[in-house]
């Protein structure tokens, strides 16, 4: 992790869970912008769906915003290595329950950001996350019941430790710098998972059991998007 040095925005990450499942490399390549290339763990690409609340978000300089800093996100996610080398995120999809946010992440960061309507519980030690999207395929329903803090094994900090994101801006491949303290993680039972996200990105659905965790979260430092 490399610090943000002129933060654009700060968040804060909340009561996140993270879905992953093991892809072949050459199916999530495939949905990859040329100069991107899908990193592996394990002999296996990964294509994680997180859900989460964002809290607190404000720009530098300005305080929160009551209203537009804080909604419920979800995204579609995968690892990749950029052209030289540096690793990041890449979202194949991300759905927001704040159209203000959706259109000022279009427009600024150039990602894949859809409106949904989002719901986040929490009661009895289990976390339930639901979301569908306004317009076309695209919803969520998921339960987990958090367990103890886990020490990260290398596949753990490979799926979480992630501190920058790539996208398409105006057609140019740029990259978004990230910082936080490392997740606090935890175990997690899923209860259930219902989703079509990751279909309709463009990919097979999922087989088999994710890998579950769950973080009660962090404070984020978004940097600009450079070249």
């Amino acid at each position: 992790m490399h610090p943000v040095a002129r933060p654009l925005m700060y968040q804060d990450w909340m009561r996140v869970t993270f879905l992953h499942w093991r892809y072949d490399a050459a199916e999530v390549q495939r949905l990859l912008p040329i100069q991107l290339k899908a990193e592996t763990f394990d002999g296996s690409a990964w294509v994680g769906l997180v859900p989460f609340e964002i809290l607190e978000l404000r720009f530098r300089g300005t305080p929160a915003i009551p209203w537009l800093g804080f909604f419920r996100e979800t995204n579609v996610r995968t690892y990749v290595t950029g052209p030289c080398g540096r690793p990041g995120v890449w979202f194949f999809s991300l759905d927001a329950a704040r159209l203000l946010a959706v259109i000022g992440a279009r427009l600024s960061y150039g990602l894949p950001y859809h409106w949904a309507s989002m719901s986040l519980e929490e009661e009895a030690g289990i976390v339930h996350y639901g979301s569908m999207r306004h317009w076309g395929k695209g919803s969520v329903d998921v339960s987990v019941r958090p367990g103890e803090l886990l020490e990260q094994s290398a596949l753990e900090e490979f799926l979480t430790a992630r501190y920058g994101l790539y996208s398409l801006h105006r057609k140019r491949l740029r990259y978004g710098p990230v910082d936080h303290t490392p997740w606090p993680l935890h175990r997690a039972e899923l209860l259930g998972v219902r989703e079509d996200l990751i279909e309709a990105a463009g990919l097979a659905a999922p087989r088999g059991e994710p890998i579950v965790h769950f973080s009660p979260g962090v404070k984020v430092r978004v940097g600009a998007l450079t070249s």
